[in-house]
C-alpha cells in the first residue's frame, strides 16, 4: 500500500496537481469527458476520408492510435489537458478537394500531409510557432478563445438538429418534429440546469442521462457487440512515406503549402484559445508551449505514416477542461481511452451527435467568457477582435478566422496612430494570412 501511495504521489507532483488545484477524480472525469466529446471522430474521420478511396477500416484504426500517441505526448510532454486527432474541415479538403477535385491519388496526398507535417516540425523546431503564439496581443488571444467557443457551440447545435440549413436565410432553427432534435434539447435542458446548480461533472452527466434516454427511446439504436477485432492499417501504413516521390508538379506543392498553413494556424489558435480556457496563460505567455506545438506537430507526423489526414489539437478538449481537466493526466486518461476505443468500436456508436451537441453548447456558453477581457471600447482593437469571433463560425473555420483579425488588426492599429506598438511578427503574419488566403482561394 505504501509502495502504491507513493507511486500516486510521484505521479500527482509529475503532473503538478496541487499547483494546478486538481487531482485524480477531477483530471479522470475530464479525460473521459474529453474522449466522449471527440469520439465521434472515429466514426467522422473514416467517413470522410472514405470519399477518396481510402480504407474505412484502415483510418479508423489509424485515426485511432495517432490520437492515442498525440495525447500522451501532449499530456507527458507538455502537462496540458489537450487531446489531439484528426483536424476536422482540413480531412474534408483532402478529401473533396485534393482527391476528388484535382484527381489526385489518396496516396500522393497522404504524400502530401506527410512532407507538410515534416515542414511543420521544422517550424516548430526552430521555434517559430512559439514566437507566433507570443506576439499575439492578448485582446486577440481572449478573441481566438471566445470565437472557438462560438465555433463549436455552432457545430453543436447544427449536430444536434436546433440549427439547420436553409436556402433564403442561411440558417435557421431545426423541426421540432425530429425526435432526434428532441434528445438534443432534453441533454441542454438537463446540462445547463446541472451547471447552474454547480453539481460537478455536470457535462458529463448530461451525456450519460441522454445517452440512457435515447437507448430507450430508440432514438439511439442498441449496439449488437460491445467487443470487435481492431480493423487492418495495411493498406494505408507508410504510404505516405514510400509515394513521397510523387511530389512532383507545382498543383501538389500547393497542396503541401495549403495543408500546412491550415494546420499550422488552426491547431496553434486552438491551442491559445484552449490554454486560455484552461487558465494556463501566464502574463500573455503559455508556459511549455514549444513542448505542447511539438507534441502536435510530432503527431502529424506519426498520423500520416498511418494514415491519416493532418492531426491537430481538438477543440473539443474545452469539454473537458470546463469539468476540471487542468493537467496532462486528463490528455493521458484519454489516450488510453482511445487505445481501447479501437476494440470498443460498437459501444462508441452510442455517442451520438445529439449526445455531444449540448456539451458543445454548454462549452461553447463557458468559452465566450473571454469577451469580457477584450477592450471593446477601443475601436482599433475591438474591429479585428469582432471578425476574429464572429469570423470562425461564419466560415466554418478556426484558421480563417484568425485570417480576418489578424489582417485588419495592423491596418486599424495603424490608422489609430498605434502602429508602433505592433510588433514586427504581426506585420509578417498580415502579409501570410494574405497569401494563405489566397492559396485556398486558388483551389
Amino acid at each position: 500500500m505504501v509502495k502504491g501511495a507513493s507511486t500516486m504521489q510521484r505521479i500527482a507532483n509529475y503532473f503538478k496537481f496541487d499547483e494546478l488545484g486538481t487531482n485524480f477524480r477531477k483530471e479522470t472525469l475530464a479525460g473521459l469527458t474529453t474522449f466522449v466529446s471527440m469520439a465521434y471522430i472515429l466514426f467522422v474521420n473514416p467517413q470522410v476520408l472514405g470519399a477518396s478511396g481510402i480504407s474505412q477500416g484502415a483510418v479508423f484504426t489509424a485515426t485511432a492510435f495517432a490520437s492515442a500517441f498525440g495525447c500522451a505526448l501532449m499530456g507527458i510532454l507538455a502537462n496540458y489537458p489537450i487531446a489531439i486527432s484528426a483536424s476536422l474541415g482540413i480531412n474534408a479538403f483532402f478529401a473533396y478537394s485534393v482527391v476528388i477535385g484535382m484527381k489526385v491519388p489518396w496516396q500522393t496526398a497522404l504524400a502530401g500531409v506527410f512532407v507538410a507535417s515534416l515542414l511543420f516540425m521544422v517550424l516548430t523546431a526552430f521555434k517559430l510557432r512559439e514566437k507566433v503564439v507570443d506576439a499575439i496581443p492578448r485582446d486577440l488571444k481572449m478573441a481566438i478563445s471566445a470565437g472557438i467557443g462560438l465555433f463549436i457551440a455552432f457545430i453543436g447545435l447544427s449536430q444536434g438538429g436546433l440549427v439547420v440549413a436553409d436556402k433564403s436565410t442561411v440558417v435557421t432553427l431545426g423541426s421540432l418534429h425530429v425526435g432526434s432534435t428532441w434528445l438534443t434539447i432534453f441533454g441542454l435542458l438537463v446540462t445547463l440546469i446541472l451547471m447552474s446548480a454547480k453539481i460537478p461533472g455536470a457535462i458529463f452527466i448530461g451525456m450519460v442521462a441522454n445517452s440512457i434516454l435515447g437507448l430507450a427511446t430508440g432514438l439511439i439504436a442498441m449496439p449488437k457487440h460491445i467487443v470487435s477485432a481492431v480493423p487492418s492499417i495495411g493498406s494505408t501504413f507508410m504510404v505516405g512515406f514510400t509515394h513521397m516521390t510523387d511530389i512532383n508538379s507545382v498543383q501538389l506543392i500547393v497542396v503541401v503549402l495549403t495543408f500546412l498553413l491550415v494546420t499550422f494556424f488552426d491547431t496553434t489558435g486552438t491551442l491559445v484559445g484552449l490554454a486560455e480556457q484552461a487558465g494556463l496563460v501566464k502574463d500573455n505567455k503559455l508556459p511549455r508551449i514549444g513542448k505542447a506545438l511539438m507534441a502536435d506537430s510530432s503527431t502529424m507526423v506519426v498520423g500520416s505514416l498511418l494514415g491519416t489526414s493532418p492531426m491537430g489539437a481538438f477543440v473539443e478538449s474545452s469539454a473537458g477542461i470546463a469539468v476540471g481537466g487542468r493537467s496532462g493526466f486528463t490528455a493521458i486518461v484519454t489516450a488510453i481511452l482511445f487505445v481501447f476505443g479501437a476494440f470498443f468500436s460498437p459501444l462508441l456508436a452510442v455517442v451520438t451527435n445529439q449526445v455531444t451537441a449540448p456539451a458543445l453548447i454548454i462549452v461553447g456558453v463557458l468559452m465566450a467568457q473571454s469577451l469580457k477581457n477584450i477592450h471593446w471600447e477601443k475601436f482599433e482593437v475591438a474591429a479585428p477582435a469582432f471578425l476574429i469571433v464572429l469570423g470562425m463560425p461564419l466560415t466554418y473555420s478556426i484558421s480563417d478566422g484568425i485570417a480576418l483579425g489578424f489582417i485588419t488588426y495592423p491596418l486599424t492599429m495603424l490608422a489609430a496612430k498605434r502602429g508602433k506598438e505592433v510588433g514586427p511578427m504581426m506585420y509578417s503574419l498580415a502579409v501570410v494570412f494574405v497569401i494563405f488566403l489566397w492559396i485556398l482561394n486558388a483551389n
